[in-house]
């Protein structure tokens, strides 16, 4: 191989990893953004410690940025989730700059985020947000939880969707369930599954005026618990109850055909999975399990 051929093919390497190196997400900004979240997860936080943290980690993002490591949409995206905990507007705009740019480069990433980053730097701005994915503890109503002051006037409720948003009619819903005592709360406190189940019939018949949690989503979730507490019994009949009590809600016959099919109740599983997917023609997880060969 000749010196020119030597020196082209030198070239062509350095160039494939300059390429790699700018579209290779940083693992860094990837470890700092799961350290962000994991310790949000913890049963005790101290939020003095995680104050520290968080700045540090944000001081971090900085250096990397003046380094230009921070070059994918996730490096940018993973930036906007550790500036989003900064507390202040430089920080709360270096987010939404940091989530914009993110979707600008890989527009499947979730929305969402970006949404919840341009209403939390307005309220450090002390304005209206306009999405309304914030709420905080109002103290004139005894710390219950209330959406932050809100401009309605500058996006739909279709732009709203786009971001993963809920409605406006969606985020009052919202706010009730917030003040709403939860059921695992209530569960605790009947300590038996019967009475629950007697005390969310009794709730869910009150509507907006019930004190407990009694949503199509709660249930689901709180059955979800006790399967994760090894209490399948007390699973299945809270599972049954919501397709009861929502029985044009096709998930919650999923949920139910799927804990069903986890103790070998094939048939009632099958009956289950096959209404969810009669109201969620979309359905392909109970499509899939109805047509697996008998």
């Amino acid at each position: 191989m000749n010196k020119k051929i030597q020196f082209l093919t030198f070239l062509l390497l350095l160039l494939a990893v300059k390429t790699f190196s700018q579209t290779h997400d940083n693992p860094e900004l990837q470890k700092m953004a799961d350290d962000d979240q994991n310790a949000r997860k913890a049963d005790r936080i101290n939020w003095k410690t995680l104050s520290r943290e968080d700045s540090l980690r944000r001081v971090r993002i900085f250096v990397l940025l003046k380094e230009d490591q921070v070059k994918t949409a996730k490096d940018n995206f993973n930036s906007g989730i550790v500036f989003q905990h900064g507390g202040d507007t430089i920080s709360s705009g270096m987010a939404v700059k940091s989530f914009e740019k993110a979707l600008k480069m890989d527009p499947s990433l979730d929305r969402w985020w970006y949404a919840a980053a341009v209403d939390r730097d307005l309220m450090y701005r002390k304005k209206p947000q306009i999405y309304g994915t914030q709420f905080i503890k109002d103290k004139t109503t005894n710390s219950k939880w209330a959406r932050y002051k809100m401009d309605t006037s500058k996006i739909t409720d279709e732009q709203r969707k786009y971001y993963s948003v809920e409605t406006l009619k969606e985020q009052e819903q919202k706010e009730r369930e917030m003040n709403q005592t939860s059921l695992n709360d209530a569960y605790t406190s009947e300590n038996s599954i019967d009475k629950l189940i007697t005390l969310i019939k009794a709730e869910h018949k009150k509507g907006i005026q019930s004190s407990y949690n009694t949503s199509e989503n709660e249930i689901n979730n709180f059955g979800y618990r006790l399967v994760g507490d090894s209490k399948i019994t007390d699973a299945l009949k809270i599972f049954k109850l919501n397709t009861q009590l929502y029985p044009e809600a096709w998930n919650t016959y999923d949920s139910y055909g799927e804990i069903l099919l986890k103790t070998s109740q094939k048939k009632e599983a099958l009956e289950n999975y096959k209404k969810s997917l009669e109201l969620n023609p979309e359905n392909e997880n109970a499509r899939k399990i109805i047509n697996e060969p008998k």
